[in-house]
């Protein structure tokens, strides 16, 4: 369930890697950016331009100029982080390791740092512009909906795991679990997304383990006990059907 993010989290502190010269150590066949054709490209803008007023029509403001102004800042957004997506392909990163394991790179994780590379303009005008018109409740709603519910459905996970979690516990949690949400808007599609919240995953597992927990047993504890109900399940079924 963890990954070793040093690598990830490093370029994240840091904010401001240089892909120019990163770009002058690829090989001559490193590819450039993507190349997206003139027609899908307006069916892709077409496709965001009604996913934000999708998003925007949900929060039901009643207030059609807020929705307008806020579907606007959504799908402004949405193609800033498509393009950045296109033109720096995982090719941008040279092959290398990621010193905690000492493993090669892969595919997504070079993207990943290649989009961690964004412009932070685009974030804060994403984050400015909801706020002007939304409640904090309400930049929540829309935060949740760019990362498909993964607070809430992690927590849960969190909370199954360790049923006698703390309301401490949880708090600390969910404080990180939100922190990966926010940065997780700026990547593109599930993957990323899902590659962000590892890494705040894995501060959740050393927070739990550094005050008392044992988040590698409890994590068995728990492996063990789901498949033991799905063989307890399976044997009923098949006596059922004798």
């Amino acid at each position: 369930m963890k990954i070793q993010s040093t690598l990830f989290s490093l370029l994240f502190i840091i904010g401001g890697v240089s892909f120019s010269a990163m770009g002058q150590t690829q090989s001559a066949g490193a590819t450039a950016a993507i190349q997206i054709s003139p027609d899908v490209k307006a069916k892709s803008d077409t496709d965001i331009d009604k996913k934000a007023v999708e998003w925007a029509t949900f929060l039901n403001l009643n207030d059609k100029d807020k929705e307008a102004r806020v579907s606007a800042v959504i799908a402004i957004h949405l193609k800033a982080v498509r393009d950045w997506n296109n033109e720096h392909p995982y090719t941008t990163v040279p092959a290398g390791i990621d010193p905690a394991t000492g493993k090669p790179l892969n595919q997504l994780e070079r993207q990943v740092i290649a989009n961690s590379a964004i412009p932070k303009t685009v974030h804060q005008d994403l984050m400015a512009g909801l706020r002007k018109d939304l409640t904090e409740e309400q930049v929540e709603v829309i935060l949740d909906k760019y990362t498909e519910g993964k607070v809430a459905f992690t927590l849960n996970g969190y909370k199954a795991i360790v049923p006698d979690l703390t309301p401490t516990e949880e708090a600390a949690i969910l404080v990180n679990l939100k922190q990966a949400r926010e940065q997780a808007i700026d990547f593109k599609g599930s993957k990323q997304i899902s590659t962000i919240f590892e890494i705040y995953k894995t501060k959740n597992e050393q927070y739990l383990n550094t005050n008392g927990r044992n988040w590698h047993k409890m994590y068995g504890d728990y492996t063990n006990m789901i498949k033991a109900k799905k063989a307890a399940e399976a044997a009923a079924k098949q006596a059922g059907n004798q």
